[in-house]
């Protein structure tokens, strides 16, 4: 007879039971925003590549943005690039209009 009750109990519970699996299973994945900046590292990392073939970027990262000007700013990123077995940093900044973020210039500097 107990038995009987539990299997009542628990038949009664399926169908939230099935929902709340339901819910668990199909539920959104999240998303991830990107960095305001992942635009133009990418746009950095292309340009680069362009410039030196035959180099490899071995590491990136985003130094910042700053206004350039009323209307333009500008995004810094610093790539560590090798060609064999030479390794050296590239300084590469990126000039935007702002509000339409048409590229205004790109430029580039060796470091160490």
């Amino acid at each position: 007879m107990q038995a009987a009750r539990r299997l009542f109990r628990y038949r009664n519970m399926m169908p939230l039971l099935s929902t709340v699996l339901f819910l668990f299973l199909f539920q959104p994945f999240p998303t991830y925003a990107q960095p305001p900046y992942a635009k133009w590292g990418r746009l950095a990392m292309q340009e680069t590549m362009k410039r030196y073939p035959n180099a490899q970027i071995v590491d990136y990262l985003h130094v910042g943005r700053k206004q350039k000007t009323p209307t333009t700013s500008e995004e810094t990123f610093k790539l560590l690039l090798q060609e064999g077995n030479r390794r050296w940093a590239l300084l590469v900044y990126i000039e935007f209009v702002n509000q339409t973020e048409e590229v205004v210039n790109i430029s580039y500097e060796e470091t160490h």
